[in-house]
């Protein structure tokens, strides 16, 4: 591990507002603040979001902001990313963010039945290949429901024509309440305060002209959890590798992209 990694987790373990348990370290038992988090960490009863695969926390703090009414926590296993947004929050005096390094497979460990509101899968990797790994697979929904209220709000917004066709899907087949469905975020001119936070990942896919695609949905309980069964096309560059773009989509039809004269 690089000497900049080992000086990021050393400054890390100094917040008070980031967690890290592996589930070595759980050994079955559940974290601490699992069902306190109100009580005892954020001291109110404001609700509370998630971000799953925070990255660097850019949703997560930009969220914050925006609502201190509400209480935010980024979620990802990458600690070195994680400590952009978890220094920007301590620095920003910011109340309602915390941050918790763990795998999100064990993420039960964490929260309490109806303990969250709302979750933000913001650009996660669309695992083509393993649907058990996609964060919007039956999979982890059915992880999500044991702490999720009932109806609460789940968010994607994502680069990935291949994960927002198979989450759509995945939502038809399930019969979940959408609010909102956009296959082209910004060139639909959809306005909306919150989607306007960008994520590095959704800087660089929009320099590339890709379109950004949102999907807000309310996940019901369901006794039966349907995989939807059917072929999606691959996304060539995250078929190539993350960092390898092919831009398929022309960077003229993107107005972001022409406000910054590209």
């Amino acid at each position: 591990m690089g000497k900049n990694k080992l000086k990021k987790f050393a400054e890390m373990a100094t917040y008070d507002h980031v967690f890290e348990a592996d589930f070595s370290e759980l050994d079955g038992e559940s974290f601490s603040k699992k069902g306190k988090w109100h009580k005892e960490f954020f001291k109110n009863d404001n609700p509370l979001v998630l971000e799953l695969g925070c990255g660097k926390g850019e949703y997560t703090v930009g969220l914050a902001e925006l609502f201190p009414n509400k209480n935010f926590i980024g979620i990802d296993i990458k600690g070195a990313r994680m400590h952009r947004g978890a220094t920007d929050s301590k620095n920003k005096g910011l109340k309602n963010v915390a941050f918790v390094r763990t795998r999100i497979e064990f993420i039960t460990s964490f929260f309490a039945e109806n303990e969250v509101d709302e979750i933000w899968l913001t650009f996660p990797d669309p695992q083509m290949k393993k649907v058990n790994k996609r964060l919007s697979s039956t999979r982890f929904l059915q992880l999500y429901k044991q702490f999720l209220k009932p109806g609460g709000l789940v968010h994607l917004k994502t680069d990935s024509k291949f994960l927002y066709t198979y989450t759509s899907e995945m939502v038809k087949e399930n019969k979940f309440t959408v609010e909102v469905n956009e296959n082209d975020l910004y060139g639909s001119g959809y306005d909306d305060e919150i989607l306007s936070i960008q994520t590095h990942y959704e800087s660089k896919w929009l320099d590339h002209g890709l379109s950004i695609k949102y999907l807000k949905f309310r996940m019901e309980d369901r006794e039966e959890w349907i995989e939807p069964d059917i072929e999606i096309d691959f996304d060539d560059y995250h078929s190539a590798g993350r960092g390898v773009v092919k831009e398929k989509e022309s960077i003229k039809n993107n107005p972001l992209s022409r406000k910054k004269g590209k």
